[in-house]
Order: C-alpha cells, then structure tokens, then sequence
C-alpha cells in the first residue's frame, strides 16, 4: 500500500494502462506541456512520447468527436476536458456518438472511450463548477464513475479504460489533494458495486465525492448525539447499485440522499424513485436530499457556502428525519 492523493492516484491509473496497452492515448487541453490545468498528468509526455500523450485544440466536440473516431477504429482514448461543464458543450459528441453508435450500427464496433470531467469546486463560476452526474446517469449509452478516494480514483479509471463502452470519469476538483491508502498491485475496481463507508442504523446517507466527506464529518458529530448514520457511496451512477442501498434501507428505514448538484431531476430524485418503486414497504420516513438550489452556482466563496450542502447543512437534515 502506498500514500497518496487523489490526483497522484488518477496519474498513475493512466501511467500504467499506457504502458499495460499501446493503444491507449491520452490527450486534451494542456495535457502534455503543462500536465493539464490541474496538473494530474504531469510527466506522463516525458514518459510516453508526443504520439500517446498530447495536447488539442481548445474545441470539446473535435476532442470527443476524435475519441469516437479513435475508439471506433481500435485504439482506447482517453480525453481530459478541463471542466465537467464542457460535457454540454460537446454534447453532440458524448451523448449522441459516443453513447449511441454502438446500438445506432448495429453492434458493428466498440467504443472503448474515457472523458475525464474535473467537476465541482468553489470559486470557479457559474460555467466551470457543475456536477452534472445526472446527465449522464440519465443518457443510454454512456458509463458514469463518481470515485471517492484515492483508491477508487484510480482503480474505477483503470477499469473504465479497458471496458469495451463509453466512460464519463468524474473527478472532483476539491478532492485532488485528498490522501489514502491505495494498493500496489494492478487492481480495477468494479463499477456497479457500492460501498457502505460508515455503518449505522439510525438513517442510510448516500453521498459521493466531496459530499461524502462532508457526510462523514458530519456523521461523527451526530454520532456524538448519539445517532448513527449509514453512509453508501455508489462509486458508479452508471452502472447503478440498488441493491446496497436497498439492503441500507431495510436495516435504517429511511435515506436522505446529499449531492452537489442541482435538485430538481438529480441523482437524488431518480434515487428516491428507485426506492418509492422497489422499497417503499421498508422506509418508516419520508425519502429527503440535499442538494444545491436551481440557481448557477456563484463564484464568490460565501455564496457558494450558502448554496453547497455543508456539514451543519447535512446534521439538520438528518435530525429533522429522525425526529
């Protein structure tokens, strides 16, 4: 087991599947010269060469159009955009071609295609601080990875790389300097299979990302009132594990779902659905979520402490749920 961050363990999920695979490339805005604007693929031109590690022109829809195109004819793209907002702006791209042309010709061809999406965050304005999960948990076609930790970040960006279909990989702007524990050993972590963080029986919390951290700390601090929250992190959105927090549910009747997104038609609406329609005979309170209000999020930190689910935010909710 080594100590590292959460950027350090994306940097090296990439370092091994270039060298594991030849027909892995790796390119985006700065990706190369700079090691990106986040500075998590740095060394990695040194490394690979000019012809696997690359920079592109500032245009989201030739990146991930190209990585359609490359994917298509045998090689295993992965392309960084440097905000999970510009998913939208290569729209076309990602949710039409590289979620569609495997069913839209028939089975014909694989697109073994990555897009790194650098999401949340505060200070960055209304057009580079979304999470828009949601999108793509809401798109046919497309994977979604939501890691956590250091661990996860580099074992769910591993696997999405030698999956045969199209992996949306978020990863959270907030947690870059994060450290864990991460093994040694060439491991992938398996998307479809959430994670009970913390166990409890007072509430189920799903939570992922800098929401999960925030639902830890804040599941220390009611644990001190003693109440005791279950927390599952689902890891993937897309593949989507039910079943976990179904099983959460039946043990604490109740969930309160937090995400740093928007609320109407989130990932926390199609979760309390799920759970209305598969296990509404367990839940002895009312499904509740957190989330960021439908307003853009602003650049001025203490507006964005004001909107962003925070720990008091996420104590309240699950004393109001308790009762």
């Amino acid at each position: 087991m080594a100590n590292i961050t959460y950027s350090q363990a994306i940097n090296q999920a990439l370092a091994e599947e270039l060298a594991r695979d030849e027909n892995v490339i790796v390119y985006g805005q700065d990706v190369a010269v700079w090691g990106g604007i986040f500075k998590v693929t740095q060394g990695l031109y040194e490394r690979f060469g000019p012809e696997r590690v690359f920079d592109s022109p500032i245009s989201e829809n030739v990146m991930v159009g190209a990585g359609v195109g490359a994917a298509a004819m045998g090689l295993r793209p992965v392309v960084e955009l440097q905000f999970a907002d510009f998913i939208l702006t290569a729209g076309d791209e990602v949710f039409l071609k590289a979620g569609m042309w495997r069913f839209m010709h028939g089975g014909a061809f694989r697109v073994p295609l990555v897009i790194r999406a650098p999401s949340g965050g505060s200070g960055f304005g209304p057009e580079h601080s979304a999470c828009p999960e949601a999108f793509v948990m809401h798109a046919p076609g497309l994977l979604c990875a939501v890691p956590s930790t250091p661990e996860d970040a580099k074992g769910l960006l591993k696997e999405a790389v030698r999956l045969d279909n199209p992996v949306v990989y978020f990863e959270h702007k907030l947690l870059y300097a994060m450290r864990g524990e991460v093994p040694d050993t060439d491991y992938t972590t398996p998307f479809g299979k959430a994670v009970v963080r913390r166990q409890g029986e007072a509430v189920t919390l799903v939570a992922w990302q800098d929401m999960l951290r925030r639902s830890l700390t804040a599941a220390e601090r009611l644990s001190q009132d003693g109440i005791e929250v279950e927390i599952v992190d689902p890891r993937t959105l897309n593949q989507f594990d039910r079943d976990t927090i179904i099983a959460s549910v039946q043990k604490t009747g109740a969930c309160l779902v937090v995400e740093e997104a928007y609320r109407t038609l989130g990932v926390g609406a199609e979760i309390g659905a799920m759970l209305m329609e598969h296990a509404l005979p367990y839940m002895d309170k009312p499904f509740k979520r957190l989330a960021i209000p439908d307003v853009p999020v602003p650049t001025s930190q203490h507006l964005v402490d004001a909107i962003v689910p925070s720990v008091d935010d996420i104590c309240e909710a699950v004393k109001d749920l308790v009762g």
